[in-house]
């Protein structure tokens, strides 16, 4: 490690957890680690303050005099839209998101889904309850098409994971750069023919202006009526009354939602009630302390040496 080590503020509302990040920085070796939980607290520490290590960190005071000193901001998620649309956040920071952490996580938990839809878990447990002896054939995932939206590190171990179960592989990204990975490839303005033929689509995008609500009405019905969709992405993705309206009609078999355009998620929204809607608590991709904690160790390395830094968000394309 160099002799030269930046001032760094680890932010976080939790202070437990924000206590937590701090140490396991400072075990990597960094001396000059501060942590804050409320706004007064980063004002107190952020003069002296190079690198931010945040989550929800009150971003309007990186414009003030204050701030002058900080160069990086590293999330300590993957999504960025938030920080992406604050236009108080000067240039001259650097805005770095986590990436390369989630696929394991996140294709784990599309096929605990797939799995459990296709296999009718839920008749086999309902028929152990009622001590019903029920035997039946399943569907299996071999020879189904999946889609998936969004073919970064996450979308590339969920393909990575179909191939195993024999699946056919649909893909759309933005860049084109993965299209070997599928076996179909569709580019941004080929939605309709992209989503038609699918058994299930797994959206992984992040949320830009592009991406907002592209899953609308028009294009959940151009699905096919039995199809499975499965959001892993960003929960404004999907114009949410939409797809009450269309599963509400009886198009679509389910859909597993793990994120929302409001979370938590209301009390009173349709999506509790319905049984063919799986509801689970933004929980399909942890940021762990460790995981987070590397991932910024191995970018403060490449800060110190001027390299590169790894996840750097591209502010006008989004993410």
């Amino acid at each position: 490690m160099s002799t030269y080590q930046p001032n760094i503020l680890v932010f976080h509302p939790n202070r437990s957890e924000a206590k937590a990040y701090a140490d396991t920085i400072r075990n990597f070796g960094y001396t000059f680690v501060k942590e804050a939980t409320t706004v007064e607290e980063a004002e107190t520490y952020l003069s002296d303050t190079n690198v931010i290590l945040g989550w929800k960190f009150p971003t309007h005071i990186l414009n003030q005099p204050i701030a002058s000193n900080v160069s990086w901001f590293q999330s300590m998620g993957a999504g960025v839209d938030d920080l992406v649309a604050d236009q108080t956040i000067p240039e001259s920071i650097q805005l770095t998101r986590i990436v390369d952490q989630f696929g394991t996580y996140i294709s784990e938990y599309v096929f605990t889904y797939l799995l459990q839809i296709v296999k009718d878990v839920p008749r086999m447990t309902k028929a152990q309850l009622e001590q019903s002896w029920d035997p039946f054939i399943a569907e299996s995932l071999s020879g189904k098409t999946v889609g998936v939206a969004g073919l970064g590190s996450i979308g590339q171990e969920i393909v990575r994971k179909a191939r195993a179960f024999d699946m056919k592989i649909h893909g759309l990204s933005f860049s084109g750069k993965p299209a070997y990975l599928t076996d179909c490839h569709f580019a941004p303005d080929q939605w309709g023919e992209f989503v038609k033929d699918l058994d299930y689509l797994v959206l992984t995008l992040p949320l830009t202006d592009a991406t907002y609500h592209v899953m609308n009405k028009e294009l959940l019905l151009t699905m096919k009526t039995d199809a499975c969709l499965i959001n892993v992405g960003r929960g404004a993705l999907i114009n949410e009354e939409d797809l009450v309206t269309v599963m509400k009609s009886g198009h679509l078999r389910a859909a597993v939602l793990d994120v929302f355009e409001k979370e938590p998620l209301t009390k009173d929204h349709a999506f509790w009630s319905m049984p063919n809607v799986y509801v689970t608590s933004h929980l399909s991709g942890p940021s762990t302390v460790n995981g987070v904690c590397r991932f910024f160790a191995e970018n403060l390395d490449r800060f110190i040496k001027e390299q590169p830094l790894k996840g750097l968000v591209n502010r006008k394309r989004g993410y």
